[in-house]
């Protein structure tokens, strides 16, 4: 019985999707791990495959998706640069599309990390193709939950490509990327050897102390009806503090007004959001130097008063004028961890947070435009064939 189960009398109709989604993550990233571990064929995403793309001299590293997707690879930049030595830079298909002539090198060796939930987006293809006509050496990894899927077809074809298909149940069935949004930061945060497979149980546990210790918190944030919520983070938490605005953004269907930023590049004019309706959420880094910039402005934000709270989500105890115990939240275990594995409890909260603001709003979660004028799968995108003079003809193609 999964742990969503339990709970189905309580949920309404037009959430289970969502609870059940958010819920299953502990559970399911065991599953993930293991496929991970399993990737041992020739057409498979293997150490070796992986080994010899990395080995590749003067290698560029391009992290790509669409929306939530896209900032997986903000969530996984830094760590991975750091790791490498690379150059890694998260460029989101939809800025691929759109210009691929300033975005692609053509004699910069590149290997294109796709990540897609459906792979049925229009731009998560065309980056796919538009990389090999735009790159004389070219590899592909794509990270997806659809193997029915464009994107997993294109990859099929080509021998210069590789794909993890993740577990089914991580493709999810609601409107926003919970599962699948964790999931495939999971498996290519252990494909790039980024976490350790024992970092995936002390993750597990943690997003479950946070799952039930947090649910009083986040059912109190929401009667206190913020009018705008901001989530800041540092490096890679850069990336999740966009995905948990966005998520929040998505589930209240923009009746909540949902930024992001870094505590520093916050002073520089984005602060001036912040008032008496205004619910401003940390996620402070673990390492030591950016901590520091980190605990800076969040005693700036709890001594200036502005914000009608200031809530902080810290894998090591607060302490002095930074401690707040009713606004501060401890992630469990995980105060050697690096600010990636924190990502992982930090935007279950955030999830669980969307998920109840939705509710309260009168919303359906699993399908909360009430216009319909987003859904689950981008439509009515067209994908413009870019001018043949821009490609050099002479060029062979993969």
């Amino acid at each position: 019985m999964s742990p969503s189960d339990t709970l189905d009398e309580f949920i309404p109709a037009g959430a289970r999707w969502t609870v059940r989604e958010i819920a299953q993550q502990p559970a399911v990233w065991a599953r993930v791990q293991a496929l991970v571990a399993a990737q041992i064929g020739p057409r498979e995403m293997s150490p070796e495959f992986i080994a010899r793309c990395l080995a590749t001299p003067n290698l560029r590293i391009v992290l790509t998706g669409a929306g939530s997707s896209a900032f997986i690879g903000q969530c996984l930049a830094p760590a991975l640069m750091r790791k490498t030595g690379l150059r890694v830079d998260a460029v989101a298909t939809t800025d691929l599309v759109a210009g691929p002539h300033l975005y692609f090198q053509r004699e910069v060796p590149t290997l294109l990390v796709s990540f897609a939930r459906s792979g049925s987006s229009p731009e998560s293809a065309a980056a796919l193709v538009l990389a090999d006509q735009f790159v004389d050496d070219c590899q592909h990894l794509v990270f997806t939950c659809n193997p029915d899927s464009l994107l997993q077809r294109l990859a099929a074809e080509r021998g210069h490509a590789r794909t993890l298909m993740l577990p089914a149940e991580t493709h999810d069935r609601s409107f926003a990327m919970t599962s699948s949004f964790t999931s495939l930061l999971l498996a290519a945060a252990q494909v790039f050897g980024l976490l350790a497979p024992a970092d995936a149980q002390a993750l597990s546990t943690a997003a479950s102390a946070v799952l039930a210790q947090g649910l009083m918190l986040a059912e109190q944030l929401v009667e206190q009806r913020f009018e705008r919520v901001v989530y800041l983070g540092s490096n890679e938490l850069q990336g999740l503090a966009r995905e948990a605005a966005l998520k929040l953004l998505e589930l209240s269907d923009g009746c909540t007004v949902a930024s992001h930023d870094s505590p520093l590049g916050f002073r520089h004019g984005p602060k001036t959001i912040v008032n008496d309706r205004t619910l401003v959420v940390m996620f402070v880094s673990n390492d030591p130097y950016t901590r520091q910039y980190d605990l800076d402005l969040l005693h700036e934000l709890r001594r200036d008063g502005r914000a009608a709270r200031v809530l902080a989500l810290s894998a090591q105890p607060l302490q002095g004028a930074c401690a707040s115990p009713a606004n501060d939240v401890l992630l469990e275990g995980l105060a050697d961890a690096t600010d990636l594995a924190l990502a992982f409890p930090c935007i279950v909260f955030a999830q669980r947070f969307a998920l109840l603001q939705s509710l309260r709003l009168g919303l359906s979660p699993d399908n909360p435009s009430v216009s319909g004028t987003v859904s689950r799968v981008v439509r009515g995108v067209t994908i413009h064939p870019f001018p043949d003079a821009e490609i050099d003809p002479d060029v062979p193609r993969h």
